[in-house]
Order: C-alpha cells, then structure tokens, then sequence
C-alpha cells in the first residue's frame, strides 16, 4: 500500500441548501479581507457550518485565538453529540469541483499515512512539501489541531499521473457510484459534487496507485537511478499537514492512546495534469533598498547578461524592463537561483521583498524610488516532480494553482480523537 489510504469519512446529514452553509473556503484564503469572512458568517448563519469547526487565519492575529479555539472544540463536540454526521466506514470521496470559470477539478479524498510524509528538505519520504516549510507557521495551528475532535482538510496533494491511471477511471463511471452530495458552493465557489468509492472501487485506486509506485518505473520515468519514490507531492495546505505532522509526532512521545487516530489526515489527491490546474508565477518586489547594489551584486554572483536563455527573467528598474539570462545557476528553475541570491543578499542589506501575483501591481510598485521589481516564468507542470526530487523543494511562492474561489472548500471530516 501507498502512503494514500481509505478512512472513516463524516459527511453532515444536511440537503443541497444546508450544504451550501456547511462548506467554506480553505482558512488560509482572504487573509487581508475580513469582509470575505463577515459575509461567509452572514451566509451561513446559525446553520451547521465549516466556518465553526476552523479558525481563518485572518483572525490568527487579532487577540481572538484562543478564545476562537475553545468554541472550536466545544462546536465539534456537540456537532457529534447532536448526531449531526453520516460516517462512511473504509471509504474514500470522488470529487468533482466545477470552478467559477466552467472548469473541471476531479479529485479523491482520503487518509495520508503521516510515517510516509517528511516536510524537510531533502527528504525522501513518498510524501514530500513542494516549497519550503516554515517553522513558525507550524506551533499556532498545533493548538488548534490538538484537542480537535475532528479534522477538515483543505489539504490537495498531486500525483503525476500522465496516463491517467488512478483518478479518471472512476470518474469515467461515476454514474455506477452512490452519490453523497451536490450543491451549490458560497461565494463565487462553483459547485462541488461527491460520490463513495469503497469495496471493489477503491482496491481498484490503490492497485492503480501502486504501479505508480513501482520504483524501478519511477527512475525510468525522470531518468534516474535508485531513487526513492516521490508519489505525492503537496500543491496545498503543506503547513496543515505539516501541523498533522507533528501534533502526531507529540502523541507518539506521550504513549497517547489516540495515536492511530493521529497517525492519519484527510487530503484530497488530485492528478497534476487535470486541465482545470494552472500554474501561475509569484513575481518578486524589493523596496527600501540600493537598487544599483543589488544589480551589481546579482550580475557578479549569478552571471548576467541581456538577453534570453534557460534561466532567464525580466528586471524593471528606473521605468525600464530588461530582460536578463543567468549564466551561474544555483537551482533547477530561474526563480530558485534568484531566490537563492535575494534570501542572501537580503541578509546583509537593507530591504524588504514581496511577492505579488499581477505583472502591472510588479509595474506599479516597481516604480517608486529605491525599488526594484523581478517577472519570472512559470513553472510548466512537468518541472515540478523533477524539480522536488533534484532539490528537495521549491523556493517559496514559487507558484500559485488558481484564484482564492477555486481553492479546496471545507466537506468532509474525520474524528481525530
């Protein structure tokens, strides 16, 4: 068996409408809009919701946090009390997410075996972070995790999947299946529907899933030489999991009697080369700083030159674009020589960099004084794999996979203690 297993899934017993109200967005979207939340609990009400069993992390700052937490638990408690779930024993969930924009994201939910998952670069584990893991972001979601009586994922990891082999098959004949649910998702969400997969169905997946695993077809695939397998790769939510991580880490030193329970966390998997996933590339600003230093600095360590070549990105500066090839690389992809170079220069020199999403707001805030702004390429699909096993992970804000509306919206659940 692969790292990617069946669990005992929690669906609410609620209709299309009350369904609507219980599902909401990933908690690590709309960070700077608390207006989006406001209008999340307007919609949901005094309805069993998601929004009550998760902490946006819009609010992780404002003093609430751990009075937020205490009524987290409490709500889970009485939502089991009260009856509130229909519990799919053994299963795994088809999804099928119909964005905004009328396209298609199949996936399957299930259980990730937290022994085959290692956030630390270099690793290889089966499951592996795709960017850089940061430790501070870890501690304040364990106090949410750690006394939950349940667990939601907005968790997507990816399998590359060329052929697929795992997930369309089933979503092929999913019309055979039973389904679970089919409304309507909140604000600008698309729609979501669902169907169990379990018995016959899901031995199927994970036949398909373990041929995937087939080591000595892996080192074929990317080329490579006794390599270990690197099956999943996170897309999003790796710090939820890495929380999973460790609050399983903490249960096993205690001799908690929970820990089977702690050993797994709910993901959706998802096939990289489903149409309806775009990567997009994070640009790079740096302000307050010495710019001709830095353009100094940066052609001497990587090599500069003008033009175009395979590691190559456009620098504005001073109301103009040039486009500037690297001759030194340090990494697999330009924005990992790049990144490499800024992360230490940074450290030295004054200057603050943000990373921004649109090439005009790179323009715009490129063009203020002592300002600097870097557009870099996008990263293609099938760089991401050879990219994690080559060097352990991508720089962060290496890439974005669709707008916040088209993130994992909260469904199903699963008891953790």
């Amino acid at each position: 068996m692969t790292a990617f297993t069946s669990a005992d899934i929690l669906l609410p017993k609620l209709d299309s409408e009350g369904m609507t109200k219980w599902s909401v967005v990933a908690c690590d979207q709309y960070t700077s809009e608390p207006e989006y939340w406001a209008k999340t609990s307007d919609i949901a009400g005094d309805s069993p919701s998601a929004l009550n069993l998760i902490l946006p992390e819009v609010y992780l700052e404002d003093g609430s946090a751990e009075q937020r937490i205490a009524k987290i638990n409490q709500t889970m408690r009485e939502y089991l009390d009260k009856g509130l779930f229909e519990e799919y024993k053994s299963a795994l969930v088809l999804t099928r997410r119909t964005q905004a924009d009328g396209k298609v994201r199949t996936g399957l939910v299930g259980a990730i075996d937290l022994e085959q998952y290692d956030y630390n670069k270099g690793s290889k584990s089966q499951v592996r972070a795709t960017e850089a893991t940061v430790a501070s972001r870890i501690p304040p979601r364990v106090k949410i995790r750690r006394d939950a009586a349940l667990e939601l994922p907005h968790i997507m990891i990816l399998i590359d999947d060329v052929k697929r082999t795992v997930i369309e098959p089933l979503e092929a004949k999913r019309d055979t299946l039973k389904k679970l649910y089919d409304f309507d998702l909140m604000q600008n969400g698309g729609h979501l529907e669902g169907w169990l997969v379990d018995g016959a169905a899901a031995q199927e997946v994970f036949a398909a899933l373990d041929k995937l695993a087939d080591k000595e077809d892996f080192n074929k695939r990317y080329g490579l030489t006794g390599e270990e397998v690197l099956l999943y790769a996170m897309g999003d939510g790796n710090h939820s999991l890495a929380t999973a991580k460790e609050c399983y880490e903490q249960k096993k030193r205690e001799g908690a009697p929970e820990t089977a329970l702690a050993r797994y966390a709910l993901a959706e998997v998802v096939n990289l080369h489903s149409e309806a996933l775009e990567f997009e590339a994070i640009h790079r600003v740096i302000t307050d700083t010495d710019t001709a230093k830095l353009m100094a600095d940066m052609t001497a360590a990587l090599g500069l030159s003008e033009g175009a070549d395979r590691q190559s990105f456009t620098v504005l500066l001073n109301g103009e674009k040039k486009q500037y090839s690297i001759a030194n690389p340090t990494a697999n992809l330009t924005v990992g020589s790049l990144q490499q170079f800024l992360d230490g220069w940074l450290e030295e020199n004054p200057g603050k960099i943000d990373y921004i999403h649109g090439e005009d707001v790179v323009e715009s805030l490129s063009a203020a004084k002592n300002s600097i702004g870097f557009l870099l390429p996008s990263m293609t699909k099938a760089e991401l794999f050879p990219t994690v096993i080559k060097d352990g992970a991508l720089p962060r804000k290496t890439f974005s996979m669709g707008h916040a509306h088209d993130k994992r919206f909260y469904c199903e659940a699963r008891k953790i203690k």
